[in-house]
């Protein structure tokens, strides 16, 4: 007798395959170049530190500004694969100019432009993700997409690593062989999605004007300051590399670290993603909270390897615990013609809140040392889960 057939994953529709193998294939792309990129510009172009912070700086704010523009041109529009495709095109076609960079100009501009992609391309490929799945099984659609993107996100620092021995440390040889997994992405989009030709029948009105935005409501605002608080809580994954650091391990074997968190991470997105079209929204996002937290302070602890691998596996699971889960709150309580609006939104608060929780992580690492930048972390997880409690949600 043949086993049953998992009926969620069955039921996701081919489009959201595709989207997630899209995913998968920019980020192997993107993360063989910027796992080496900023050693690459340090060590061959000779950039200090202080500059290298300036682009990323600048690159990761450049996204956040794009991000609402794209998702509320595409309920404009009220077509999602045109500024999808444009994004990922956009993304793929930086790739060379890292290769033939002399200077950290170039080098700048091509993270400009890569973060410009990445911002027109985020809300409304999530938009299109909730136009195309029933959304009975949108929790699972969402989860697989991610979980299919954090698999190029650990493929691409191991092609990398592979790549740097093969070629005795060829920083601009691995560069050029991201290009190829980054042109595939646009390709496959270009032939593999189709959209829902109702997006097209409907008079078109500015969604971000004021009565459009009083249409969100009060549970969708009330997602977007859960997410921006528990994006507090969740800083930047640099903080993981840096106490990896701490452990005294060898400097070529740091960047596994992530490699690991991004497993976890992707072997967890899709079963808590299926898990939250079945369960409390509310209850869920709690245990993610309180998963969080105890991975702070488990990294507090001590900076022993094999305690900091246990608490970056805990990060792992945190995030296939609450990120699709966030993903698909956001697409339950928007108005479908206001989804791409309602993410680039959520998407620009969070990435706001991602920047100040950063600032003020890397100021208590300094201050403070390491322990006290993952304890305040643990102390936000309460007080979210604390304002959780009180959010009028539906859930």
């Amino acid at each position: 007798m043949n086993p049953p057939i998992d009926s969620s994953r069955k039921r996701i529709p081919k489009g959201v395959w595709t989207l997630g193998f899209v995913s998968l294939l920019m980020d192997v792309s993107s993360e063989m170049i910027h796992s080496v990129l900023p050693l690459f510009m340090m060590t061959t172009l000779g950039v200090s530190a202080t500059v290298i912070g300036l682009i990323e700086g600048a690159a990761e704010a450049t996204a956040l500004i794009v991000k609402i523009f794209s998702g509320a041109l595409s309920d404009y529009l009220g077509k999602r694969k045109g500024l999808a495709l444009l994004g990922y095109g956009l993304g793929a076609l930086t790739k060379p100019f890292f290769a033939i960079a002399e200077g950290s100009g170039l080098i700048m501009a091509a993270r400009l432009l890569d973060r410009v992609g990445k911002g027109i391309r985020g809300a409304p490929r999530d938009a299109l993700v909730a136009d195309i799945t029933p959304p009975e099984i949108r929790g699972a659609a969402f989860g697989l997409r991610q979980s299919l993107d954090t698999v190029g996100a650990f493929l691409g620092p191991l092609l990398a690593v592979a790549l740097m021995l093969l070629w005795d440390n060829d920083f601009r040889v691995v560069f050029w062989v991201a290009v190829i997994p980054g042109m595939l992405a646009v390709l496959l989009l270009f032939v593999g999605i189709r959209e829902p030709q109702h997006q097209n029948n409907r008079l078109r009105n500015n969604p971000i004007e004021r009565e459009n935005l009083e249409r969100l409501g009060s549970s969708y605002w009330a997602v977007v300051v859960i997410g921006a608080f528990f994006t507090l809580a969740r800083f930047s994954e640099a903080f993981l590399v840096l106490r990896a650091q701490q452990t005294g391990i060898e400097p070529a074997l740091i960047p596994l670290v992530m490699v690991a968190m991004n497993v976890v991470y992707a072997a967890s997105a899709y079963p808590f993603g299926k898990l939250s079209d079945a369960c409390s929204h509310r209850r869920l996002l709690a245990w993610g909270l309180l998963v969080l937290a105890a991975a702070d302070l488990v990294l507090a602890s001590h900076p022993h390897w094999m305690v900091v691998m246990v608490g970056v596996a805990l990060w792992g699971i945190h995030m296939g615990m609450t990120q699709g889960l966030l993903a698909k709150m956001i697409a339950d309580t928007a108005p479908a013609d206001l989804r791409g609006t309602a993410f680039g939104f959520f998407n620009l608060i969070s990435g706001i809140a991602m920047l100040i929780a950063s600032i003020v992580a890397g100021m208590l690492w300094d201050s403070f040392g390491a322990a006290s930048t993952f304890q305040a972390g643990a102390l936000f997880c309460l007080i979210t889960l604390t304002l959780l409690q009180s959010a009028k949600i539906r859930a």
